[in-house]
């Protein structure tokens, strides 16, 4: 995937949730144009549309990398929602890499869809 960023990461178990939610049909390229626009101002331009938050309290073994979660992404597939779709991404930010690692995409529809926090954990242990 070609990026803003030198290095765009999609580990295999957000691609396998990607999958999973191949019934919105431009979620990939939603997820390209999140990156490119959402991400690249968040990060780069350092512009916060309260979309974006660090998840704290990790215990992340390298210095440069911090963990988000977004909550506004734009999937033209669920009409009328905006941002506020329902899709959340997990991913990681490596500043001194300029690398970002996407962890966890998933749809807000149903609690056992929530963010898989040992997925999170098994992330920042396997660094």
């Amino acid at each position: 995937m070609e990026t803003k960023f030198r290095q765009v990461i999609l580990l295999p178990e957000f691609e396998r949730d990607l999958k999973k939610l191949r019934r919105f049909r431009t979620l990939t390229d939603d997820l390209r144009n999140f990156i490119d626009a959402g991400l690249y101002a968040y990060h780069k331009l350092k512009q916060d549309f309260r979309g974006i938050f660090e998840i704290t309290g990790l215990a992340l073994k390298r210095e440069h990398v911090k963990v988000f979660k977004a909550k506004k992404f734009t999937c033209r597939s669920l009409k009328g929602k905006g941002v506020m779709s329902g899709i959340r991404v997990i991913y990681s930010y490596n500043e001194k890499e300029d690398r970002i690692e996407l962890i966890q995409i998933y749809y807000k529809d149903r609690e056992d869809t929530e963010c898989d926090g040992v997925r999170i954990k098994a992330y920042c242990e396997g660094e």
